[in-house]
């Protein structure tokens, strides 16, 4: 994998990718293993299209699954995309309020994803 480091510490991975490296839980943790070892980063952006569709089915438990495995090793992500193609209501609901915490963020572009993952601690 290659990556862009970022931020006013560059303490924040950009993924430089854009096909589907995380579709449960167990390539998460592959992800979060492989590009903190590489990059020494704790904050990771990465492109939504680095997800499968899967994980934007709420129904599937796939987005919880893989979402809980960056909250429970203290790593913070940024999944930056255009969201604006998903009636989902649920989903809709649940980026927002994913947006109002500070780990996860489902962000439009990397400016915006930037400026969250500095402020957070």
């Amino acid at each position: 994998m290659e990556y862009k480091l970022m931020g006013r510490k560059n303490d924040i991975a950009w993924l430089l990718a854009e096909e589907v490296l995380v579709y449960d839980a167990q390539s998460a943790l592959d992800f979060i293993a492989t590009a903190q070892y590489e990059t020494g980063c704790d904050k990771f952006i990465i492109s939504k299209a680095c997800f499968a569709e899967s994980f934007f089915v709420l129904s599937t438990g796939i987005a919880g699954a893989v979402l809980q495995k960056f909250v429970n090793y203290r790593k913070k992500v940024a999944i930056i995309g255009d969201y604006t193609g998903y009636t989902s209501k649920p989903l809709q609901d649940f980026i927002y309020e994913s947006n109002k915490g500070n780990s996860i963020y489902f962000l439009p572009d990397i400016p915006q994803a930037v400026g969250k993952l500095d402020g957070a601690q």
